[in-house]
């Protein structure tokens, strides 16, 4: 892992506050970390660039199961499961009611909702002064997208940032404008139905005339991009 070569640093540590440096590799940036303030301060400054983008997005519940390790660790000996602490005729009525509570849990209850995935989009070096990255944050049901300039985009006078879903095989689909200085908030029935389903293999964004693409295909060149990764 070079992380020395210039840019790569920060590269690495949006990757990592964003969930997509996994593996071997996020292992050993992890190692790296505790020597080295420079990729300290990548990833402090990813965190509050990446922060705002959950602000649109409705919170997601853990799951039983983190508070169940939670438990488990603060307090081994309750893990026990509690009808071993029983007598026999107390677990099997112990279990009944246990079932029936889970039951009507289970109607009452909707599943909790999964979490956000951000989609780091790398400059692909089409146009000179680009900033590195731009980043996109979507819902876990795939119904909410919102991106954000990490830094200010400069462009040229009359003309506009367009967001393209990239499917694994044909032509990219428009998601809508979105802004070069700031954050922006999809409009929900801009966003494909198979967004999370398989639909979309990256997003990318291109620079346009005002009001977008004329032709529905990106007309000017793709500044950024990058894998839609689930």
């Amino acid at each position: 892992m070079d992380w020395s070569r210039p840019g790569r640093a920060e590269a690495l540590a949006a990757e990592y506050v964003a969930g997509t440096l996994r593996g071997g590799a996020r292992r050993r940036f992890e190692a790296l970390l505790p020597g080295h303030p420079a990729l300290q301060a990548e990833v402090r400054r990813w965190q509050a660039r990446l922060m705002p983008l959950t602000g649109a997005l409705e919170p997601v519940a853990p799951p039983p199961r983190v508070w169940r390790g939670v438990q488990a660790r603060l307090w081994p000996a309750e893990a026990q499961p509690w009808w071993r602490r029983l007598g026999p005729w107390r677990a099997v009525s112990g279990a009944a009611s246990a079932a029936a509570l889970a039951l009507a849990v289970l109607v009452a209850s909707p599943p909790p909702a999964r979490a956000p995935i951000v989609v780091v989009l790398q400059s692909t070096g089409a146009e000179a002064g680009v900033p590195g990255t731009f980043v996109a944050s979507v819902s876990g049901d795939g119904r909410s997208l919102v991106t954000q300039a990490v830094q200010p985009v400069g462009l040229p006078p009359g003309r506009v940032l367009e967001l393209w879903s990239v499917p694994p095989e044909g032509a990219p689909r428009s998601l809508g404008l979105v802004r070069a200085d700031g954050s922006t908030v999809l409009a929900r029935e801009r966003l494909p139905a198979t967004l999370l389903q398989g639909g979309t293999a990256a997003l990318a964004v291109s620079v346009e005339p005002p009001g977008g693409s004329p032709t529905g295909a990106p007309t000017g060149p793709i500044i950024y991009a990058g894998k839609l990764q689930i």
